[in-house]
């Protein structure tokens, strides 16, 4: 008996909201269909990646991301210079909503990436993921009764250490909600905790994503959640073991029903396969270049406006 392609539960969640899934008005005043508390399973063992074949995900560009957060940046210029346009509408909205001018997209993105003073002011997205991941604020009380900034909890060095000194803690958390922050956000963390788990030699990984866009965030998010567990795993002597991603929220937009189609009328091709490089000295020397896909021959892509 054929085992079942990897990618299949992915469709058949996509599947399952799109017919059944409860019809809603949103934030972004699009409307969805949303389930809630979903749970998906990917066994990472010989190189294997949740990789989405139904349709081209530019895992580079998910990489980049992630990287991107290890730094702790929270300016989309590093991105832009990098060809990333997935963060470039929300300091967008913010530009125009604030200052009244109308300016494109693409030539609002351009003057980020040729005017590093202009990008200070409007490229920043707020204290979002990486802030939080490797420098979550602290704040030490005073004599004279005031707090004052204390000194950041990198929160991945810490489960770095964790799992090569206390494997079987319980306590192997990356946490990006920061509720005295959030407002301060362009957008508040969607995938949002991280909890790794070691048995038997082997990493495994659990994220649990509040808020889910199956169609255009979910293969992004698999990708970047798998490729952690691996970089951890690699920088910790471990066997990559099976990532969990367990969704709250979990929705489609009402006008993504073209790409749902064709992408359910598409059936998974192939295994594609990670290979890591080179061992950086640590989890946060990591470079493009260190990655390589294997085997990777999907659909080709399919786009949809994204929601903001």
């Amino acid at each position: 008996m054929a085992t079942e392609h990897y990618e299949q539960q992915y469709l058949d969640l996509m599947r399952r909201i799109w017919n059944e899934g409860d019809e809603r008005v949103d934030r972004t005043g699009i409307g969805t269909r949303s389930v809630f508390g979903t749970t998906l399973r990917f066994d990472l063992a010989d190189g294997a990646m949740p990789l989405i074949t139904t349709k081209r995900v530019y895992w580079k560009t998910a990489t980049r991301e992630l990287l991107w957060f290890l730094t702790g940046e929270t300016n989309i210029r590093p991105l832009v210079l990098q060809g990333v346009k997935i963060w470039n509408e929300w300091p967008h909205a913010r530009y125009v909503k604030e200052t009244g001018d109308d300016i494109a997209l693409d030539a609002f993105v351009q003057r980020i990436a040729e005017d590093a003073e202009f990008a200070v002011r409007w490229g920043d997205l707020g204290p979002v993921y990486g802030k939080q991941w490797v420098d979550w604020p602290t704040y030490r009380y005073r004599a004279d009764g005031l707090y004052e900034p204390g000194e950041g909890i990198n929160q991945v060095a810490e489960v770095v250490e964790s799992l090569r000194a206390n494997p079987g803690s319980r306590r192997h958390i990356v946490e990006g909600w920061n509720v005295a922050e959030l407002d301060r956000m362009a957008l508040p963390p969607c995938h949002k905790t991280y909890q790794f788990h070691v048995a038997n030699g082997r990493l495994n990984g659990l994220l649990y994503q509040r808020s889910c866009d199956v169609a255009l965030g979910l293969p992004f998010n698999l990708w970047s959640a798998a490729l952690l567990v691996r970089m951890m795993a690699h920088q910790t002597n471990l066997e990559p073991g099976e990532l969990v991603w367990m969704g709250g929220d979990t929705h489609l937009y009402l006008n993504h029903a073209d790409l749902i189609a064709e992408q359910l009328s598409r059936e998974p091709v192939g295994q594609p396969r990670l290979e890591i490089l080179r061992r950086p000295p640590s989890i946060f020397d990591y470079a493009i270049e260190d990655f390589a896909v294997h085997d990777y021959a999907p659909h080709g892509p399919l786009k949809a406006p994204v929601a903001v």
